[in-house]
């Protein structure tokens, strides 16, 4: 099968030039959802019994039409449109309090098209350097003992600038057979690496990362990260979530422990489920790229929410072939906005 208005809409210079590629996004979306029915017996199912004709999918406005399936389905059955060994990729997500964790796979036309779609969105960030960083990663150290996409994003987010080093804030423990949260070794790793001139870039979960720079703010630790330093994270703050903090607290702890300023912080929400990121802009705003397009939901009739009101947060990308992430619905509130100072 060919895609045709994917292929064209990977093309398409501008990342966040949504209304240009709105006509794009449906014939991808409707050939994305046509191959799953023809590769997936579970989809087509799913399809059929909410009396859905893809035929009818015809403008953006229609796009809601197309049945989502919840996360939470995901984390409970397995769900290909094609052979799991076949797969370039597999991945988990981090899991729920139950344990509960989705498992979704891509192709190896996937992984290129992503790769594709990152190197666009990454350049219209300026986050690409040639200058080597060191990494601060809060979250797992690649290991055979895991594959969520937690630590498969956060490895491949350590190449967008070459790596001098990598530091991990959650390592296996070969004694106990289990992974170990070891934020002493970071916070040496981060007062070492304030006296080289390389730039750092911390990549991973909030909650560690603020609990570390909260312990050495506490401890009176001031440090100044070499010019070109960045904070990044994602992830959300999971179990953690009683602990979270504002924004505006967050930025500042950083500012004061590691004297890297707001506009070096960069915030990602994705999910495991939707093979699309998000990084926010220079005012912390997530905005919606080309490849993805996303509807507020009434958390009671599922109906579509105009821009403004807190909803349910459905997802949809034309993005996987391997698995049916077409239409998904999590279980995250939000709100849709119009306009934005950064334009």
């Amino acid at each position: 099968m060919r895609y045709k208005a994917l292929n064209k809409l990977c093309r398409h210079k501008h990342p966040y030039d949504l209304k240009a590629t709105d006509q794009l996004f449906t014939d991808a979306i409707r050939e994305n959802a046509r191959y799953h029915a023809s590769k997936c017996l579970e989809y087509r199912k799913i399809l059929e019994t909410f009396s859905c004709d893809l035929n009818n999918i015809k403008t953006i406005d229609d796009i809601h039409k197309i049945p989502f399936i919840p996360t939470l389905y995901f984390k409970r059955h397995e769900l290909y449109s094609m052979p799991y060994k076949k797969m370039a990729i597999k991945a988990t997500s981090s899991g729920t309090s139950s344990g509960l964790k989705s498992k979704v796979g891509m192709s190896y036309k996937d992984l290129y098209r992503g790769f594709k779609m990152i190197k666009r969105l990454f350049s219209y960030h300026k986050l690409w350097s040639l200058k080597r960083v060191n990494y601060f990663i809060f979250g797992y150290e690649p290991t055979k003992h895991t594959n969520v996409v937690i630590m498969k994003s956060a490895n491949g987010f350590s190449k967008v600038a070459p790596a001098k080093k990598r530091y991990y804030a959650i390592k296996w423990d070969k004694e106990t057979n289990q992974f170990k949260v070891d934020l002493d070794y970071m916070k040496k790793g981060l007062v070492k690496a304030s006296k080289q001139r390389f730039p750092i870039r911390t990549i991973g979960f909030p909650a560690y990362t603020y609990f570390l720079l909260k312990e050495m703010q506490d401890e009176g630790i001031k440090l100044k990260m070499p010019k070109g330093s960045l904070v990044t994270m994602g992830g959300g703050w999971k179990q953690f979530y009683a602990e979270a903090v504002d924004k505006q607290a967050f930025y500042q702890v950083v500012k004061d422990v590691l004297g890297i300023e707001e506009e070096n912080i960069v915030e990602f929400f994705g999910a495991v489920e939707h093979p699309v990121i998000f990084p926010d802009c220079k005012y912390h705003h997530m905005h919606i790229p080309i490849y993805s397009r996303v509807i507020i939901r009434d958390p009671d009739t599922f109906q579509p929410l105009p821009f403004g009101k807190m909803g349910l947060i459905n997802l949809l990308s034309p993005m996987n072939h391997a698995t049916p992430l077409t239409s998904v619905m999590t279980d995250d509130l939000g709100i849709i906005h119009q306009g934005c100072e950064c334009g």
